[in-house]
Formats: structure tokens, C-alpha cells, sequence
């Protein structure tokens, strides 16, 4: 079944991104699988969890308006092509993993497989997984401190101590190389 967004948002979410790609659609297919499973977004408490930093990111990001700077976008680096969405209010979460037959193959363009993307349905492109885990927690405002060695201001939960006094993440480093 064809994409169900609307054309203006799917142009507008390629303005954001800077061009069509087939990572993109993507990104715009999860998020039209996370309105599918939860409802319509701008009425949930939405949280989004990425474990890729690939372009459909962007999507996600624009059609769901969770940001990093909110908080209710989480990037997990682990290199998958997986999304996590959750509704904080109902606790309804699942996770989509792109499934493997759903990649274009290397005889594809790249309009080709942008198509494709567009037109597969929703269950031959992702498996989903309901998760019975809470979501995240919502951002929290801590303390800064000073990092000892650099003199930045740091957020508390991103400084390490040693040797009794505190320090930045790659002041860290520095100081604790273990190789």
C-alpha cells in the first residue's frame, strides 16, 4: 500500500533533509507506522528512539517534531535500522526494525528504490516488536560543574570523577587512558 502521508509534509520533510533519498523514505515510512500503531502523533506524549544516524532520522525528527533538544529523541548509535516510538500518557511503545527482503537490491537506482520504499506495505518493511518497557524518562534539568581541567561548565550526569575531582568526558579520556 502506497505512502499515506501527505505530499506537502513528505516535500517538506525533503527541504529539511536536503534531497529525496531512499533513507529518507524510510524514516517517513516509520513514521507512518508509528501513527498506525499509536494514533495521531500530535495528540501522544511522543518519545522516538533511533539506533541509526542515517537519513530517515531527519524525517522522524520533522513529521514527529521530537528533537534531540527536547528530549523525546533519543539517537542509540548502534547502527541498526531501527525505531522505537512511545506514547508517555497511554505507555504503548513498539519497536520497527527494517526487514532485510525490504532493501532494494544493488540493481536498483536509487528512484527506483525510492519507489519502492514508497509503495511497499508497511508489514513487508518493517517487523514490529510491542514493548512492555517503560519509555525513557523525560529530560531533566541537573546541575552544571566545573570540569577541573578545562574549566567548562558540564552537565553533572556527563562529568566522571577521579582522584576526587571532576571532570568532562574527553578531559576524562585524557586523563584515564587505559590502553
Amino acid at each position: 500500500m502506497p505512502c499515506t502521508i501527505p505530499q506537502d509534509k513528505i516535500e517538506a520533510a525533503i527541504a529539511f533533509h536536503g534531497h529525496f533519498c531512499p533513507g529518507l523514505t524510510i524514516g517517513i515510512r516509520a513514521v507512518e507506522l508509528a501513527r498506525r500503531e499509536l494514533g495521531e502523533l500530535d495528540t501522544l506524549a511522543l518519545v522516538a528512539v533511533a539506533e541509526t544516524d542515517m537519513c530517515g532520522v531527519d524525517a522522524i525528527q520533522f513529521l514527529t517534531d521530537c528533537t534531540l533538544g527536547k528530549g523525546n529523541f533519543i539517537h542509540r548509535d548502534h547502527g541498526k535500522r531501527a525505531f522505537t516510538f512511545f506514547d508517555r500518557k497511554s505507555g504503548q511503545g513498539f519497536r520497527a526494525l527494517l526487514r532485510e527482503t525490504a532493501m532494494a537490491g544493488p540493481e536498483y537506482t536509487r528512484e527506483q528504490a525510492i519507489d519502492r520504499f514508497m509503495d511497499l506495505p508497511l508489514d513487508d518493511m518493517f517487523s514490529v516488536t510491542r514493548l512492555d518497557c517503560p519509555p525513557p524518562r523525560p529530560a531533566a534539568v541537573l546541575e552544571s560543574l566545573r570540569c577541573e581541567q578545562c574549566g567548562e561548565m558540564t552537565m553533572e550526569s556527563r562529568t566522571r570523577r577521579y582522584a576526587g575531582k571532576t571532570y568532562c568526558i574527553p578531559c576524562f579520556a585524557d586523563i584515564d587512558q587505559k590502553l
